[in-house]
């Protein structure tokens, strides 16, 4: 038997298990995040988070759904990670950089006058259309369960499919997008966003992920949102507020590099150790 030591976060109600893999080397984490993300028989959670060390950057992250795949990069979890680092001084950095499947992330960490983490800003790299085998889709009509919807399909590092809505809360969310996950124009499965246009400095979201289904938030999800709004010339740039189930994200978006600054909060639930079998 093995014993684990754990730190269950969240960032706006997107929940990981977050383990220090330079401490506790861990084999087989697609297994360990099905088991453990179970949220009757296991710990509980959207999946498990490896903080580990990097040749690249000052950290790295591996991240693994609730069904065990792994993804590229967590926007939510970026921020965590921020807040975990700090509050284990395992830096006194205020600037980290995060090496991720989807490249370095840069992590700004915003303290109060306590020396507490109280928001964390992530340079998420560029937002960009998604490049498909069929080619782009941007702000094209697709249908889905004999529902119209007009759609963007966004790169944030990682894979979005952005559906304007009328009213987020009616959006089927389920249904559609575990349809369009696994939808064959997207051969690395996609992320679903449906998304309402509240003002040009406000939208409200809900979120697919693929590998985990609905969660309270997606980080990466409300960059791909606030970038398909504005190329849509709905909403401000510069100043979008992403409204999630779990909470809200600020968003800025540079039209002429593409780069994306994702501003929100992260949170620390509790800690434990938990036993596994080599």
């Amino acid at each position: 038997m093995q014993t684990l030591h754990f730190t269950k976060m969240h960032g706006l109600g997107n929940d990981y298990i977050y383990f220090d893999v330079t401490k506790q080397p861990l084999t087989n984490p697609n297994e360990l995040s099905v088991r453990l993300s179970d949220r009757h028989k296991g710990i509980g959670g959207d999946g498990i988070v490896l903080i580990g060390s990097s040749q690249k950057g000052d950290f790295s992250m591996r991240i693994f759904n609730a069904d065990g795949s792994e993804a590229l990069m967590c926007g939510n979890a970026s921020r965590c990670i921020g807040k975990y680092l700090h509050d284990k001084h395992l830096t006194d950095k205020l600037e980290i950089r995060l090496d991720t499947l989807s490249g370095i992330k840069t992590l700004n960490l915003n303290v109060d006058s306590n020396d507490n983490v109280e928001t964390v800003s992530v340079e998420m790299g560029e937002g960009k259309l998604l490049n498909l085998p069929s080619g782009v889709i941007h702000n094209e009509t697709i249908e889905v369960l004999g529902q119209k919807f007009t759609a963007t399909a966004i790169d944030m590092g990682n894979p979005h499919l952005v559906l304007f809505v009328d009213d987020a809360e009616k959006a089927d969310v389920a249904a559609i997008g575990s349809k369009l996950e696994f939808d064959p124009k997207f051969p690395d499965r996609i992320n679903v966003e449906f998304v309402q246009i509240i003002n040009p400095h406000h939208i409200r979201m809900r979120v697919w992920e693929r590998g985990s289904g609905i969660t309270q938030a997606c980080g990466t999800g409300a960059c791909a949102s606030a970038v398909a709004s504005s190329m849509a010339n709905l909403t401000d740039p510069k100043n979008c507020l992403v409204q999630m189930d779990g909470g809200s994200l600020h968003i800025t978006w540079n039209s002429t590099t593409h780069q994306v600054l994702m501003t929100g909060t992260a949170n620390t639930v509790f800690e434990g150790e938990i036993e596994i079998e080599n």
